[in-house]
């Protein structure tokens, strides 16, 4: 299954983006389609053949909205060694041959190619292909902001707009309502009724059709489509109350003969409250959506190359892979890569949270964007453009903001209905109030000691639109759609802060219900580096003489051909005796490896492999291997031919942060278990020092998954803790997989919360993160289901003015979005 984004232009509520979301899945090829209010993104899910971009553009604006690709961009390249028109179209052909490039166009004058693209530009691909063509090529010049000033320039021109157009209906509107409160409130009479009315009429008409045109537009397209927002509710009720207008003024011209009171003056001041409403919470919105916005400022913009012994400064959109660049103090690290030369310390702390820096020395990765603090670095560059780690931070925190969680599916269920619902209670109360004043009157009366707003004496006709209109504009979708989005956004942003990159957004709210916390041993509670510790012999020809071919050395180079870090501690033990020619080597998952050296056949591993093989334990070998156990030490038999040469006992130990954080765990109420492959014995020992609830040792990777599923079928829901590889299985079986990630090895498949640096700490982090965003999204749930479930009866009495009701409602979105944004002063620690 293939996916893309887009973004939407044209959303305003929770009813637009399932408006969206319907016009996008009646698209044939669209298996899913996923419309995030906040982010303004769409992504689309789709099997072969992807369905048309045309037609899903077409689809969307149907219902009235707009549907965009990534920008194209321009990228402009000066060639060298062009003679004529076919040197022109030969540059012209290899750079349209690369993937991304929708126009390519290159003028002999001026020696420029100009390549259209979209998403990252396939820069150095594009070098590639002119290169081979016979000719040099190098940029000239970028005809294109980077992605950070595009982020800014969006957010800019959407609030400038969103700006003028609340600025201009109170430039209207201000002088209606200082005018209405003169002639109401104090008896002030300016002008004549007529003079009065055309003014009221006039300058609502050019509020709701001028700045507010696009919310009319807006509602008349939704409604069309029969997928009713939140603009329907108040166009009709600004519109409504324009009309009466039209009719107090035909009345008092002459043209009917029955009298209207004039809405029209609230008319104008609805809109211009929804407009300002639009504009703080667009403001508060691009506020929410920081977290995007700071990591791309960690990009470093250039790099300075060494090439045949000399320096110069290029664009970091022009390195390649195997360049070699030199980082000075001070100076940002400009791709992903690994030292060659020097040490330094890196401040790695925008992209792990960790405020420490780290030394890094020749042979070790570095990431793009972080920053050498002293002493001078040469770093080979290993990965470029989309595939740096800090692009990938990026991919995966844009990825979750625009997920959707578990809880916010009754969200979309409920924001489905709610315009038509409160377009049926707006009716009813209209009717109500036409029908029976008399019984509802005592309501207002009663109101009127206490609310200053409260009008008794409207004719029933009137006073039934008066409080109907209420209705329509206190009603707030708005708030229920962004209660989960906005501080899904925030806390994800959080997140990639401190070091945890959420790959998929429900895993915020699964950690939340999470029971028990299930831990691999090797590489996630322990250093992941065991070492020989006792080397027991059994075999007299066994000896350290570099002439002779010792056990030792036999175990070295068999041990050389795996992976494993079991293995990786032998050949580390016997490092200068691994000279041996092997054959036949084969390794078996979860016991040991086999292999021939001259002629003679070895096995390494545990009890199970020699149990595998047939191969008798003698009771000496037994007792000592025993003693190893005891002192929880894995237990690794050496076997020649059939005949246990050796015993080695290997030990693991436990990281410097993993007590914290076992403590931790236990101290929040989780249970915690142990599931690793190695021994009982040995599990049992770590899993006493650091106070682990069960033990689950001598696991197969394969059996794993098996292992969490029985604790799911028990009424667990899982979270499993491991290094992303050989956990694979146990990570995409448990409700919650954390892999610990590092560096550049981020890009980890299995698991929905990644850690960046491999810090067990960063468990208690991701909870913490959890607790702390759900905790918003439940508030901002509860205070907009509150405010509907109290305001609406409020407004049904008669006791809420429409203006002041579609400003409580605009303040209830900008509530939700504000009470998200404060999850950014939340400490994880």
């Amino acid at each position: 299954m293939s996916q893309k984004s887009f973004n939407v232009h044209g959303m305003h509520c929770a009813g637009c983006a399932n408006s969206v979301e319907k016009a996008l899945r009646s698209v044939d090829g669209v298996s899913r389609a996923d419309v995030n209010i906040a982010t303004g993104k769409a992504t689309v899910y789709s099997d072969t053949p992807e369905p048309s971009v045309q037609i899903m553009k077409r689809a969307v604006s149907n219902a009235g909205f707009e549907l965009e690709e990534p920008d194209v961009q321009k990228i402009t390249f000066a060639i060298e060694g062009m003679h004529c028109a076919g040197c022109t179209t030969a540059v012209e052909k290899a750079m349209k041959s690369v993937d991304g490039v929708t126009n390519a166009s290159v003028n002999l004058t001026t020696e420029k190619a100009y390549a259209e693209f979209t998403g990252e530009p396939p820069v150095n691909k594009l070098i590639e292909r002119v290169r081979e063509a016979g000719y040099e090529i190098s940029v000239a010049g970028v005809n294109k902001t980077d992605k950070l000033e595009q982020q800014r320039e969006r957010e800019k021109k959407k609030l400038d707009n969103a700006g003028k157009k609340m600025i201009w209906s109170w430039v209207v509107t201000a002088p209606l309502m200082l005018w209405m409160f003169l002639e109401m409130v104090l008896g002030i009479h300016l002008t004549n009724n007529l003079v009065m009315e055309l003014a009221m009429v006039g300058g609502a008409g050019f509020v709701i059709f001028g700045p507010g045109f696009e919310t009319i537009t807006s509602a008349w397209k939704s409604a069309r489509n029969l997928t009713p927002n939140m603009d329907v509710l108040i166009a009709l009720g600004t519109v409504a109350s324009f009309i009466t207008g039209l009719m107090s003024l035909a009345f008092i011209l002459g043209f009917i003969s029955s009298p209207f009171y004039s809405f029209a003056g609230i008319a104008a001041m609805i809109m211009a409250f929804h407009l300002t409403g639009r504009y703080v919470e667009t403001k508060a919105r691009g506020r929410a959506s920081e977290a995007i916005t700071k990591l791309l400022t960690l990009e470093a913009k250039t790099a300075n190359i060494i090439v045949n012994g000399k320096e110069s400064e290029i664009s970091t959109d022009e390195l390649k892979k195997g360049d070699t660049v030199i980082i000075r103090p001070g100076e940002k690290i400009p791709s992903d890569g690994t030292v060659a030369d020097g040490k330094s310390t890196v401040d790695e702390s925008m992209v792990t949270g960790e405020s420490m820096p780290v030394l890094r020395k020749k042979g070790e990765k570095v990431i793009g964007g972080t920053i050498s603090t002293e002493g001078t670095i040469y770093v080979t560059v290993t990965e470029v453009g989309e595939d740096t780690f800090l692009n990938q931070v990026i991919k995966l925190v844009e990825e979750a903001q625009g997920s959707k969680i578990p809880v916010q599916e009754f969200a979309d269920r409920v924001t489905a209905v709610f315009v038509p619902v409160i377009l049926v209670l707006a009716t009813l109360t209209f009717f109500t109030w036409w029908l029976l004043p008399d019984l509802l009157s005592p309501l207002l009366v009663w109101a009127d000691y206490f609310l200053p707003w409260i009008v008794t004496d409207l004719e029933p006709l009137s006073q039934a639109f008066f409080v109907a209109l209420a209705v329509l504009v206190i009603a707030c979708p708005c708030a229920l759609g962004l209660a989960t989005p906005t501080a899904l956004m925030v806390g994800s942003g959080l997140g990639a802060e401190n070091g945890i990159l959420i790959r998929r957004g429900e895993a915020i709210q699964r950690l939340n219900d999470v029971t028990t916390f299930v831990f691999d041993k090797t590489g996630t509670l322990t250093k992941g580096e065991p070492e020989v510790t006792d080397w027991i012999s059994f075999d007299d020809d066994d000896d350290d003489d570099e002439n002779s071919q010792s056990l030792k050395k036999i175990a070295s180079s068999v041990e050389n051909l795996s992976e494993h870090p079991i293995s990786r501690a032998i050949t580390k033990y016997a490092e200068k005796e691994r000279d041996l020619h092997v054959d036949d080597f084969q390794s078996y998952t979860g016991m040991g490896v086999k292999g021939e050296v001259n002629g003679k056949v070895i096995l390494i591993g545990n009890a199970e492999l020699l149990k595998t093989f047939s191969v008798e334990i003698p009771d000496e070998v037994q007792k000592h291997a025993g003693e190893l156990l005891s002192a929880g030490k894995t237990t690794i038999f050496i076997v020649v031919d059939n005949l246990v040469k050796a015993v080695a006992g290997i030990t693991d130990t436990v990281k410097e942060q993993t007590h914290e954080m076992i403590r931790q765990i236990k101290q929040l109420g989780y249970k915690t278990v142990i599931l690793t492959g190695d021994q009982q014995k040995v599990a049992a020992r770590i899993a006493g020092e650091l106070g682990i609830d069960e033990v689950l040792a001598e696991v197969k990777p394969g059996e794993k998954a098996k292992a969490i599923e029985r604790l799911q079928n028990n009424g667990e829901i899982v979270a499993m803790v491991g290094d992303g590889v050989n956990d694979a299985p146990a990570l995409s079986q448990s409700d919650v997989g954390i892999a610990l990630g590092t560096g550049t090895d981020i890009a980890i498949e299995s698991g929905s919360v990644i850690l960046i640096d491999g810090n067990p700490e960063g468990v208690v982090k991701a909870v913490r993160l959890s607790k702390a965003t759900f905790k918003k999204i439940r508030q901002n749930l509860f205070w907009a289901f509150f405010y509907n479930l109290v305001m609406l009866p409020v407004a049904m009495a008669g006791w809420m003015h429409p203006v002041l009701a579609e400003a409580a409602m605009a303040m209830s979105s900008v509530n939700v979005v504000g009470n998200s944004r404060r999850l950014r002063n939340k400490s994880l620690h």
